[in-house]
């Protein structure tokens, strides 16, 4: 079977399911923004203070398409849509399922977050307005769509385990 790839926003549930989903099927998971942090021994908001987020985008691209590409779980970035041909790779690789969340369920679950580059100020606002500008960018990446907005893991796997079966 082809990679699965969990794509959304910021704060939708992408490790946690991801984490969940590779100890139910025994199957690796990886995470494009660890993977990123572990090649170049920064944090993800280290690379955005001396870097600038283009350069990040770049190296997110890279490590994405070094992920493997058979019976594995890949937990993106909320950003990696941002680039045409990150969703393309995704969507020839693997199987790529959207968390949606709704943008004050995203809220109260990264409030106290600081490790976001992109919510520097105004939390709230920058997540309405990042969402806005990425949600069509997901719909269009994804085979399919699960809503996590106050569900528990398991209803979550279940979902996607039933989206799976379809395609």
């Amino acid at each position: 079977m082809k990679a699965i790839y969990l794509i959304g926003f910021m704060g939708s549930g992408k490790t946690t399911v991801g984490k969940s989903m590779s100890a139910k099927w025994n199957w690796p998971v990886f995470d494009t923004d660890e993977e990123l942090e572990k090649k170049v021994k920064k944090s993800i908001n280290q690379i955005f203070e001396e870097n600038g987020e283009e350069f990040f985008r770049l190296l997110e691209s890279e490590i994405l398409k070094q992920m493997p590409v058979n019976r594995s779980i890949i937990t993106t970035g909320g950003g990696i849509v941002l680039k045409e041909e990150n969703r393309r790779w995704m969507k020839e690789n693997g199987v790529v399922v959207f968390l949606y969340a709704e943008p004050e369920e995203i809220f109260k679950r990264i409030e106290n977050d600081d490790s976001r580059p992109l919510l520097k100020t105004n939390k709230k606002a920058a997540i309405k307005e990042l969402f806005q500008a990425r949600l069509s960018l997901y719909k269009e990446a994804a085979d399919f769509t699960i809503d996590t907005t106050g569900k528990d893991i398991t209803e979550i796997i279940k979902e996607i385990e039933e989206g799976l079966t379809k395609e």
